[in-house]
């Protein structure tokens, strides 16, 4: 249905007939419709300036007045950046006292702030400094220049520190996702590798959050530690699986600051370690290792993937010695999650939910090559978790009645009856037969 028309006396700004003429002969002498909208926003903030101007010196320009409370000085010159370009302005100047719009324009600063918010989502958006100053001046802004991008942006810094201190208690988490990603800063008079460890929750309401960010120098089990213990200081509460690598720091932390709370083996890293202890064999032969571990850990049954798991470890240590050890010592790791919601499994098995928010994190780290300051890694970083985590909370992972069930106890499965663990067995063998002669796979 079409609308009504709205009336011309209220979707139009209404001119005299000498308003009108001046916009006409202002639009002659514009270039372009940006060059006019800078020339009439120039024209208006010094209006209204000079309107502010009078009202405090309590008479008009060169009117004697007994009123007057003071009088004009002359103008202050100043250049605003704004979204349509440069903008000249004219300050007014008292004989006593000073005046400042402070509606208009913030102190110290030349950058009008619908600008600086554009910066700044360039800027998390992952475009360099330098590359914000050249779409600056295409808009007619002229010398903003790559420091004064990184002071527009330091302004993120509050809501960065918002972000890392916030309060916890209000949002419980069955599953904790943690990972650490290395990037360049520099430190003093040297630039070092940094790592950036992250956690990623699953809340209540079925919703990834972000709960904390640091910069380490290395993942010890102190620098874990004080992390972890940082998001319980914070609230953080009803943690039951927590999903990581096998970095020997992480998991000793994990163990002391969430004590009686399962650990998940991440299985891609898992399937890199095997790859890489197997370094050196046959590629039939590392194959082989990939799909028992597969094999393994995608039974629908847990139970089967347990005896999957037995009957396929000695063909992994055929292949190689060392990546036989790895395989039987992360058997409990590896297969934790099968103690939890079957539908939760897919989340559960790997650290794909980190790998996801590093790779979107490198993106930006890419452009920026190399930090200048700890501080300025932890912003670009922040920044990228907060407008990640913005996106999430438009899609829910599970139900809250799904995510409710992650919180819960893990029920206990009965012993399987001699018969069936006879039938596992003889599935499982199957299973490995199959593998180990698709691949030609032989014992030495």
């Amino acid at each position: 249905m079409e609308g009504k028309a709205m009336p011309q006396e209220e979707s139009v700004l209404r001119l005299g007939r000498d308003e009108a003429l001046e916009a006409a002969r202002l639009w002659q002498e514009c270039g372009d419709a940006r060059e006019f909208a800078c020339r009439v926003l120039g024209g208006v903030m010094n209006a209204l300036m000079d309107s502010e101007a009078q009202q405090m010196c309590g008479a008009s320009r060169n009117e004697r007045s007994d009123g007057r409370e003071n009088s004009r000085n002359g103008y202050r010159p100043r250049s605003l950046k704004t979204a349509v370009g440069d903008v000249e302005l004219e300050i007014p100047k008292l004989r006593h006292g000073t005046y400042y719009p402070e509606g208009m324009l913030a102190r110290w600063s030349r950058v009008d702030t619908s600008v600086a918010a554009i910066v700044q989502e360039m800027y998390v958006c992952g475009v360099s400094t330098r590359k914000v100053e050249r779409v600056a001046s295409r808009l007619g802004i002229s010398s903003l220049s790559s420091s004064e991008v990184s002071s527009l942006c330091s302004d993120l810094d509050a809501e960065v520190a918002e972000f890392r201190r916030r309060d916890l208690s209000g949002t419980p988490c069955c599953y904790l996702w943690l990972d650490a990603t290395y990037m360049s800063c520099r430190v003093g008079s040297s630039v070092v590798s940094q790592g950036v460890v992250t956690a990623i929750g699953l809340g209540a309401d079925g919703r990834k959050h972000f709960l904390g960010c640091d910069v380490v120098d290395t993942e010890s089990e102190d620098s874990w530690a004080a992390f972890l213990g940082g998001l319980r200081e914070r609230g953080l509460a009803g943690v039951r699986l927590v999903v990581s690598d096998s970095h020997a720091g992480l998991v000793a932390a994990v163990s002391r600051l969430f004590q009686g709370c399962a650990w998940q083996r991440c299985v891609t890293h898992l399937q890199r370690n095997l790859q890489s202890a197997c370094s050196g064999r046959p590629e039939d032969s590392k194959a082989a290792v990939r799909d028992l571990v597969h094999a393994a850990v995608y039974q629908d049954d847990p139970d089967l993937a347990r005896c999957v798991w037995a009957e396929a470890a000695p063909w992994v240590a055929s292949v190689s010695a060392r990546a036989g050890e790895v395989f039987e010592q992360a058997e409990d790791s590896a297969l934790a999650f099968t103690a939890f919601p079957r539908a939760h499994w897919a989340k559960l098995r790997t650290n794909n939910v980190q790998e996801r928010a590093n790779r979107e994190i490198k993106r930006r780290y890419r452009v920026v090559q190399s930090f200048p300051s700890r501080e300025s890694m932890l912003r670009l970083t922040c920044a990228s978790l907060m407008e990640t985590e913005g996106q999430w909370s438009q899609q829910r992972v599970f139900s809250e009645a799904s995510a409710a069930e992650g919180f819960a106890e893990p029920a206990g499965r009965p012993a399987p009856t001699e018969g069936r663990r006879r039938a596992l067995g003889r599935r499982a063998r199957e299973i490995v037969d199959e593998i180990v002669e698709r691949r030609g796979l032989k014992k030495e």
